[in-house]
């Protein structure tokens, strides 16, 4: 109860593992002359560098910095930048940004994890003190209060006061409105076939007079709505599918709350994946499954995919995983906020509500890319005074959903700290769910700037199944990187397929090795698809099988994806 307590005070972090953090580094930087003393050097240096530079710029001002900015770091791009003595400033934050990277990296005999937090934390408190989040030391800033007679300052507060309230009030962020599931999105056509207490089970009409005898299965992740895969009409991957001729089902889950606080892992595997199986079985009855998994959703279908070959069922004709891990040994940045102290924090401030909300987990996710979903927010709607046009994906990532108390506790136990899925040590009904035993087609995706689920962690499922394994590694984030539709401009992949026998190569190697191609990898993935299924196509199948239990009901996209 005390923790339950102290959590809204400490926005959900344990003040334990923070502590431990800071009291490692400091006694291991308390104990290491050598690193005092190299840091004492590079002050020096970079103070140097500083000053040639200014005296450099005073002769010339053309003159080039003395450090750049790490890629995406968009803070001092404008031109306003360049000139003096809003360069000068540029120039400081950069080199004290780089000697705080130094103060806390590699000092010796610190835990790896805690030099990532302190790391982190030390970027954090920077990038609040950052030339570009002030009016007065922001010269882009200023340029619009010479524009507007100070006018973007007034729309500026009007902002704050609307997000203000709109926080206070709990409606959903500015221009959301606009994006009503079955209205603007998730507009593809289908019907609710199957309905538990966690699941509906959408099945979408064809558009096809023929279609793959072979259905896909998409699991999306229950930490967002489904609808990412059914976004706007010309980016939905599921109107996409449909029209290359695929019997589409995809898993809408319910919104945890109170209520569901007992739901474990197991649950989601039985009530998610296999209902919704026993469903398709039912309404395609002698046809195999193309299961398909996105993120958290990835990674259960590779658990159930693993059980089930355990178990001999062979329902299943392939296994697509988008942004999915299944070693969890480099979970990327996200491991910030995952220990053993952490975790007893997360778990008391669950059992206390019996699940994870919504707004903690959204915190945790702005801090990973603070300048991007934090601070330039700040700089644009509060001291520029405008608004950015919310898009289609925008409005999504606002329409979150909840963590059941019982199932976020074992996932980040077993998963996260235990790494029981990669070790061959989860376990489904009394027996280790070994990927392994998978003997379907792999199609995997990473993307290159996953914050979530990193591509070279991604990339294991190489080490950890013996069957043929199809990667994809394209560009964009966790989100953008799967949204990438056909013609969607400036979008690029890299695709190999190693067989069973092919030696296994380093994420490293496969990078060198496997050439860029412009486009989307939607293309390759539907050819896949084809390639993996039963040559003759057929009638598409009814909406739903009455006579089995599996009647069609509400129009898509059901009931759950409303749920507050």
């Amino acid at each position: 109860m005390s923790e339950a307590m102290i959590a809204p005070l400490t926005g959900g972090l344990s003040p334990s593992a923070i502590s431990l953090a800071i009291y490692d580094w400091a006694i291991h930087l308390g104990m290491a002359p050598g690193k005092r003393l190299e840091l004492v050097q590079k002050a020096l240096r970079k103070s140097n560098r500083l000053l040639t530079h200014l005296a450099a710029t005073v002769a010339d001002p053309m003159t080039p910095p003395c450090i750049e900015p790490l890629p995406g770091d968009d803070r001092f791009t404008a031109e306003e930048w360049q000139h003096f003595p809003y360069n000068a400033m540029a120039q400081c934050f950069l080199l004290n940004q780089q000697w705080w990277h130094n103060v806390t990296r590699d000092v010796p005999g610190v835990t790896p994890h805690h030099e990532d937090v302190i790391s982190f934390a030390a970027r954090q408190i920077l990038d609040v003190f950052s030339p570009s989040n002030f009016p007065l030391t922001n010269p882009v800033v200023m340029k619009r209060a010479f524009e507007t007679g100070g006018m973007n300052f007034i729309e500026g507060f009007r902002n704050f006061i609307e997000d203000a309230n709109r926080e206070l009030t709990k409606q959903p962020v500015a221009g959301t409105e606009d994006f009503i599931p079955g209205e603007t999105v998730a507009t593809t056509p289908g019907r609710v076939v199957y309905r538990n207490r966690l699941i509906e089970l959408i099945q979408y009409s064809p558009v096809t007079e023929t279609v793959h005898a072979e259905p896909v299965l998409i699991v999306p992740a229950w930490i967002m709505k489904y609808y990412i895969l059914d976004l706007s009409p010309q980016n939905s991957l599921i109107r996409y599918l449909v029209a290359q001729g695929h019997t589409v089902f995809c898993i809408s889950w319910h919104n945890p709350t109170a209520i569901d606080r007992e739901l474990g892992m197991d649950d989601y595997r039985r009530l998610g994946v296999m209902a919704a199986l026993d469903a398709i079985n039912a309404i395609v009855p002698g046809s195999k499954v193309h299961a398909t998994g996105y993120c958290l959703g990835g990674t259960l279908v590779s658990i159930a995919a693993a059980a089930m070959a355990r178990a001999k069922d062979d329902r299943l004709a392939s296994v697509s995983l988008f942004a999915a891990q299944t070693d969890f040994s480099e979970p990327g940045e996200l491991a910030l906020f995952i220990d053993h102290s952490q975790l007893h924090f997360l778990e008391s401030v669950m059992w206390n509500r019996g699940y994870l909300s919504a707004d903690q987990m959204a915190g945790a996710f702005q801090l990973l890319r603070s300048n991007d979903l934090i601070w330039s927010r700040v700089v644009r709607d509060y001291m520029m005074g405008e608004r950015s046009p919310m898009i289609d994906l925008m409005a999504w990532n606002a329409d979150t959903t909840r963590m059941p108390f019982r199932m976020h506790a074992e996932y980040l136990q077993r998963l996260y700290l235990d790494n029981e899925l990669a070790a061959g040590r989860f376990m489904v009904d009394d027996h280790p769910a070994a990927l392994q035993n998978i003997r379907v087609p792999v199609f995997s995706v990473g993307t290159e700037r996953d914050h979530v689920a990193p591509w070279k962690s991604v990339y294991k499922i190489h080490y950890l199944t013996d069957t043929d394994v199809t990667f994809v590694l394209t560009s964009g984030g966790h989100n953008a990187g799967i949204v990438s539709e056909p013609g969607h401009p400036h979008r690029h992949y890299r695709i190999t397929t190693k067989l069973a026998v092919d030696p296994c190569l380093s994420a490293e190697e496969w990078a060198a090795d496997a050439p860029a191609q412009e486009g989307s990898w939607w293309t390759q993935w539907s050819a896949w698809l084809a390639e993996h299924s039963s040559p003759e196509k057929v009638i598409p199948p009814p909406m739903g099988s009455s006579e089995n239990g599996y009647g069609a009901k509400e129009a898509a996209p059901g009931t759950y994806v409303h749920q507050k």
